[in-house]
């Protein structure tokens, strides 16, 4: 592997330093160095403002297009190749900036009194594993565990995926599903299961007042949802109602939903006003 150049030069596929980057595409590097890859312009933003980015490489065009968020970056700039940026990147057209982050290490111990909570247990695609913590965020959740084995939450197709929510609240990752579950339960929280197969729905759940309170939904996987074992674990199984002839709905929408569900009552609870007293964003 070639040595790395001055200051200031452009840097090659080959240098130490990209080569060193480019093997943080594997989780036992990520796990071991305690780092990660973030990629593109809007997700490298929301580490910058996080303070969790320890270098940068940026394609010369990409530069000259990202200058001011590259001064505010507070790490190293490392300029590469069109070839190096590609090398770093997983996509098939990379936009030319990828940082090195620190891997957070959040624990469910450390959430303080948290109300709603994602939960992906044995989550099988990182695209949609993305989507829930974009989504999570977005709906005002406190966290997102991921649990039961299943895709790593830091690898670069989730973390594009998130759009930079990675770093707006805490991705947790607890391998042990009982222990996930006493935890959220001594955080005060209702554990609920999504199932398509539930007898009640989230609507009649809302109405009943039954999110009103600290709720940590339960998600499974694409292909399997969850297995019995953590349906039983759960203190109730809710469905998303389907009024049209589709056969489910894909698994980021339904935990949309849910979340959002959660999030509205917790809000306004049960008189639809919104708690703050004015009126919230609609959603």
């Amino acid at each position: 592997m070639a040595p790395d150049p001055g200051e200031g030069a452009v840097v090659g596929a080959r240098s130490a330093r990209v080569g060193a980057a480019r093997r943080l595409r594997r989780p036992a590097e990520r796990r071991e160095r305690g780092l990660f890859l973030v990629e593109g312009a809007q997700a490298v933003g929301a580490a910058v403002a996080a303070g969790a980015v320890l270098e940068v490489f940026a394609g010369v065009g990409a530069a000259a297009r990202h200058g001011e968020l590259l001064a505010a970056a507070g790490a190293p700039v490392r300029l590469v190749t069109d070839e190096a940026a590609a090398a770093l990147s997983e996509t098939v057209t990379p936009q030319g900036l990828v940082a090195v982050a620190a891997l957070p290490h959040h624990r469910l111990a450390d959430l303080v009194a948290p109300r709603l909570v994602a939960v992906c247990v044995s989550a099988n695609d990182p695209g949609n594993a993305g989507t829930v913590i974009r989504s999570a965020d977005a709906a005002g959740a406190d966290a997102v565990v991921f649990t039961g084995g299943g895709v790593d939450p830091f690898g670069g197709k989730c973390v594009r995926s998130s759009a930079g929510s990675h770093f707006h609240l805490p991705v947790i990752v607890e391998p042990d599903l009982d222990a996930t579950l006493a935890g959220l339960r001594a955080h005060g929280c209702r554990v609920v299961a999504t199932a398509g197969t539930a007898e009640r729905d989230i609507e009649r759940a809302v109405a009943a007042g039954e999110l009103d309170g600290p709720t940590a939904w339960l998600f499974g996987n694409e292909a399997h949802g969850l297995d019995p074992t953590g349906l039983a674990a759960a203190d109730a199984a809710l469905r998303v109602p389907v009024y049209g002839q589709a056969e489910s709905l894909n698994l980021a929408v339904a935990s949309a939903l849910c979340l959002y569900a959660s999030a509205r009552a917790q809000r306004t609870g049960r008189s639809g006003t919104d708690g703050t007293g004015g009126g919230g964003r609609r959603w």
